[in-house]
């Protein structure tokens, strides 16, 4: 599998902006789709950045 360009503590802070504001508009600032953040939120829903 293909390493990934942001490591989980990322994913998680990427995630709680997605909270936050729209996931488009998260998406389009990260360089993700917005696909992305929906599997990423689907592993990693449940953590918070320090874990």
């Amino acid at each position: 599998m293909r390493k990934s360009r942001f490591s989980e503590a990322q994913m998680v802070t990427i995630l709680r902006e997605a909270d936050k504001a729209p996931v488009a508009e998260i998406a389009k600032k990260h360089g993700i789709s917005e696909q992305t953040i929906y599997s990423w939120r689907k592993q990693y829903g449940v953590l918070d950045a320090d874990e």
